[in-house]
């Protein structure tokens, strides 16, 4: 009883830790540069461009943009990423995302 009492505290410990981790901001002082990108023809009308866009890579980021995608429901249309400032802390990308 005590034993399977440890391993499920163990377990939840794990969990906590690892969306604690998922869940921490990355923070930057200087922005890392936009590679230069060639767009591609476009698939077909239904198509929409996404540009600059950032993925958190360890304290840092990747580019993720530059590519193709289709709005997951017709007349959405794409809200563009944007930087934001925090006073002390640096700048942190906030995601571009689909809506009306």
């Amino acid at each position: 009883m005590k034993k399977n009492l440890m391993k499920a505290l163990l377990l939840l410990a794990i969990l906590f830790t690892v969306s604690f981790a998922a869940s921490a901001q990355v923070y930057v002082k200087i922005r890392p540069p936009v590679p230069v990108i060639v767009r591609p023809p476009q698939p077909s009308h239904d198509h929409v461009w996404i540009d600059e866009e950032w993925e958190p890579n360890g304290g840092n980021y990747r580019y993720a943009g530059g590519h193709w995608d289709v709005p997951p429901h017709p007349g959405y249309r794409w809200r563009k990423g944007h930087w934001r400032r925090h006073h002390h802390d640096g700048e942190e990308w906030i995601r571009g995302s689909w809506g009306r």
